[in-house]
């Protein structure tokens, strides 16, 4: 199996590559659509974990036992769907990280007294594997996601995984599981990565026992809305982090802490929740799960990445175009009384949220204090449908990829 990346072709860790395309091209359709063929492409790459080579296990699902995929992709959803099967891998401070595999995807087992149960160590990453043209997958941006995923777990006293490791692991998914990835443009496979402590003990302490384990299924879009502009609130009573707290790492509490706010949104007809700070109330951090920016009097700002906001690999990529594009950014602080002073001036454009799972969710309407602000005539602005043409393009490889943001992977199998 080989990844593509702008100007470099990886192999596996351990120098072991998959069979090259012309090996694989001369192959039977139907020798390279087994459970054998595909296993033992992968069991020739090996992992390099703690200074020695680790092969992945495979424990393929049998063809009659794997699930049916779903026959409407228009109506995927989104993170309600699985594959056929899960990678896991286990850490203890004597071994490292040993027993990496791929098994059947099912449920796992955990003591009661688990520490990840009672004290939340746990983070979580999230990223998409897209078909592109040529019958190949494209992942976008994978590395980022597993040094934001070590960031993580040092955060939370958590081991780090290697970046290689990271993204072997996800490609021994996909070398399996790639008839799960939708062929409707807009679908794609959601993949998860997630680290839990294991360790049963009741007290408060670092996991001695961790467990790293990656899901996959097909989405289609996160919001009910879709890519049309969604209405968000700004939230007055609640808080999702603090200084010095988990805001800059991907874990589970942050999220948790945003749940009772969004439910309250949606009661009141509103689709997500604009975070202010929680030292003063004003500064504006996060829309939702996902990076806020706006667009006032022609120029681009979106809160810096910080100890309460996350760096959103999607925000990153957005700033990266419009830099391309000769439009002016800015990653600054924002008070809520500097955008309605912009919406009454007319100087505020576009304001649009930027996340893995949108991608990018325009802002039709802002509510502050019980009034309503309507953005751009609560239409999508043009800026946010550019950025999401040109974004979602790249992803499904039907447009350049300047930046190298791309890895593409040739399956195993080669079957589109």
């Amino acid at each position: 199996m080989l990844l593509r990346g702008k100007s470099r072709i990886y192999s596996c860790p351990g120098g072991a590559s998959y069979p090259s395309l012309p090996d694989i091209a001369s192959l039977p359709l139907e020798a390279r659509d087994t459970p054998e063929f595909q296993q033992s492409a992968i069991r020739r790459s090996g992992v390099q974990i703690s200074g020695h080579l680790m092969n992945f296990k495979i424990e393929p699902v049998a063809q009659d036992a794997r699930r049916p995929k779903p026959e409407d992709e228009s109506k995927l959803g989104f993170g309600k769907i699985y594959s056929d099967h899960m990678f896991m891998m286990r850490w203890t401070p004597n071994t490292g990280w040993t027993d990496a595999r791929v098994q059947p995807f099912g449920d796992l087992t955990l003591s009661p007294a688990a520490l990840v149960l009672h004290y939340g160590q746990t983070i979580f990453e999230g990223l998409k594997a897209y078909r592109n043209p040529r019958g190949s997958v494209n992942l976008f941006r994978p590395a980022d996601n597993a040094e934001r995923f070590a960031r993580s777990a040092t955060r939370l006293d958590l081991p780090p995984v290697p970046t290689e490791t990271f993204i072997a692991a996800c490609k021994a998914l996909l070398d399996l599981d790639h008839e799960w990835i939708p062929r409707s443009h807009g679908s794609s496979l959601y993949i998860r990565p997630t680290m839990i402590a294991t360790e049963p003990y009741i007290g408060l302490k670092s996991a001695s026992e961790v467990l790293f384990y990656i899901i996959t299924g097909p989405v289609g879009a996160y919001y009910p809305e879709g890519f049309n502009p969604v209405k968000i609130t700004v939230c007055e009573d609640y808080s999702r982090a603090g200084p010095g707290g988990l805001g800059g790492a991907k874990t589970g509490a942050n999220y948790a802490a945003s749940l009772l706010a969004e439910k309250e949104a949606i009661k009141a007809g509103f689709t997500q929740v604009l975070w202010l700070d929680a030292a003063e109330r004003r500064y504006i951090e996060e829309v939702g799960s996902m990076n806020i920016l706006f667009k006032i009097d022609g120029k681009v700002i979106t809160p810096p990445s910080s100890d309460t906001i996350l760096g959103g690999i999607t925000k990153y990529s957005v700033l990266d175009l419009l830099r391309s594009w000769n439009i002016p950014v800015a990653e600054e602080r924002l008070t809520i009384e500097d955008v309605l002073q912009a919406h009454a001036g007319g100087r505020l454009e576009e304001v649009f949220g930027a996340g893995t799972a949108a991608v990018i969710s325009p802002v039709g309407q802002l509510n502050y204090k019980g009034q309503n602000h309507d953005i751009g005539n609560g239409e999508t602005g043009p800026l946010a449908l550019r950025l999401f043409d040109e974004i979602i393009g790249i992803q499904y490889g039907q447009r350049p990829d300047p930046f190298g943001w791309i890895t593409e992977v040739v399956l195993g199998s080669n079957q589109p």
